[in-house]
C-alpha cells in the first residue's frame, strides 16, 4: 500500500503537463491500460465490476514542481546578482589583502627587533657614550671660558737678575681674563720690555693661576762703548749699559764687535764653562775665531783655548787643569788639544 503524499493534489493541467514531461504522453496511456488489464479480475457478463481498493497513482503521487533560483526571481531594487558577488568579492578580497599585509608587517617588525637585540642594545650604549662625551666636552669648553676660571694671580718663576714682582706687575692687564683666553701677543709686548728676558712659556694652573717661566738671558762680558760699558749676552744683545765696569763680568776684547765671528765663537766658549771657573774669569778676548783666551782672577793667568770647537770637551780638561794646579801656581793652561792639557 502506497503511503499518500503530504502534499496537496495538484491541478489537474499541471498533474498532466509532468506526466508528459516526465514519461510522455503517447507511453503512458497504453502502460497503464495494459496494467489495467492484467490486474481485472474475471467477471461474469452482467454482473458489476468491483471498484479497485486502490486508489490511482496518479493521484497519489505529488507533482513535480520546477526549481527555480532565487537570483532568476527579478528584482528592481537589486542589481544582477553576477555584479553583486563580483562587488562582494573584490570587497572582500581588499580588506583581506591588507589585513594579512598588515600582519605581515607586523610579524617582520617582531622578527626584526627579537634578531637585532644585541644591535640595538650596542647602539643604545655607543650613543649613550658619545652623549656623555659631548656633554663633558661642551661642558668643559664652557667651564673653561667662563669667569668661573679667570685669572687671579700671576707668579714668575726662573728669575734671577730680574725682579719676579716687576714682571708680574708688567702682566696685570692679563687678570680677570680666562685662563683659556690669555692673550699671548699681549703677554710678549709686556715682556719684551725686559731685555734680559730670553725666552717664556706659560702655564695655566685651574682654577685662578697664571704661571710665567722666564729663560733669562746669560751676560758672557761687557763691552767697553763710547756710552759706557754694555753688559751684552753670547747673541750680542745688549742687557744693560753703566759708565762704570759692572762687578762680576768679564771685559771683552773682540775685534768686529758683537757681529763678528770672533765676537760669537767668545761666546760660545763662555757658555761651555762650568759656573765655577766662569765666576773666576776676568777677561776674553779674541781677534779670530781660532784664538779665543780667557784671564782669570787676579793673578792674571791665562788659558788658551782656541777655536770654540770641541768647548764642551775643552770645559772639563780645564777643571781638571786648575783642580790639579790652582791658578796662583800656574801661569797658563792650554786646552787647544783636549787630548793633551799643558798647564805651564
Amino acid at each position: 500500500m502506497r503511503r499518500p503524499s503530504p502534499l496537496p493534489p495538484p491541478p489537474e493541467s499541471e498533474r498532466a503537463a509532468a506526466t508528459a514531461r516526465n514519461h510522455g504522453g503517447a507511453l503512458r496511456e497504453p502502460i497503464e491500460g495494459a496494467r489495467d488489464d492484467r490486474r481485472a479480475p474475471s467477471t461474469v457478463v452482467g454482473e458489476r465490476a468491483p471498484e479497485s481498493r486502490h486508489p490511482d497513482p496518479a493521484s497519489e503521487t505529488a507533482p513535480v514542481l520546477p526549481l527555480v533560483r532565487p537570483a532568476d526571481i527579478p528584482d528592481a531594487g537589486r542589481k544582477p546578482a553576477r555584479e553583486e558577488a563580483a562587488t562582494d568579492a573584490e570587497g572582500t578580497s581588499l580588506r583581506d589583502v591588507w589585513r594579512a599585509s598588515r600582519a605581515r608587517r607586523r610579524a617582520l617588525a617582531a622578527e626584526v627587533k627579537r634578531f637585532t637585540v644585541r644591535q640595538r642594545r650596542r647602539r643604545r650604549v655607543w650613543i649613550g657614550v658619545g652623549a656623555a662625551f659631548l656633554v663633558m666636552v661642551l661642558g668643559t669648553a664652557g667651564a673653561a671660558y667662563s669667569p668661573l676660571f679667570a685669572v687671579e694671580r700671576i707668579d714668575v718663576v726662573g728669575t734671577s737678575q730680574l725682579d719676579a714682582a716687576t714682571v708680574a706687575e708688567a702682566l696685570n692687564a692679563q687678570v680677570g681674563t680666562p685662563l683659556a683666553m690669555v692673550d699671548d701677543s699681549a703677554v710678549k709686548a709686556a715682556l719684551v720690555r725686559f731685555p734680559l728676558v730670553e725666552s717664556y712659556t706659560l702655564e695655566a694652573r685651574p682654577p685662578h693661576d697664571l704661571v710665567v717661566n722666564v729663560v733669562e738671558r746669560t751676560p758672557i762680558g761687557a763691552l767697553q762703548t763710547p756710552a759706557g760699558f754694555t753688559v751684552v749676552d753670547a747673541a750680542g744683545v745688549a742687557l744693560s749699559t753703566t759708565p762704570d765696569a759692572p762687578g762680576g763680568q768679564p771685559l771683552l776684547e773682540i775685534s768686529g764687535g758683537t757681529g763678528s765671528a770672533a765676537f760669537h765663537a767668545a761666546g760660545r766658549v763662555m757658555r761651555a764653562l762650568p759656573d765655577a771657573v766662569r765666576a773666576q774669569v776676568t777677561g776674553v778676548s779674541a781677534s779670530t775665531p781660532d784664538d779665543v783666551t780667557l784671564t782669570l782672577g787676579a793673578t792674571g793667568s791665562r788659558v788658551v783655548w782656541g777655536s770654540a770647537d770641541r768647548s764642551a770637551e775643552k770645559a772639563i780638561v780645564l777643571d781638571r787643569l786648575m783642580t790639579q794646579s790652582p791658578p796662583d801656581r800656574a801661569k797658563e793652561y792650554d786646552v787647544t788639544s783636549p787630548e793633551a792639557g799643558v798647564v805651564r
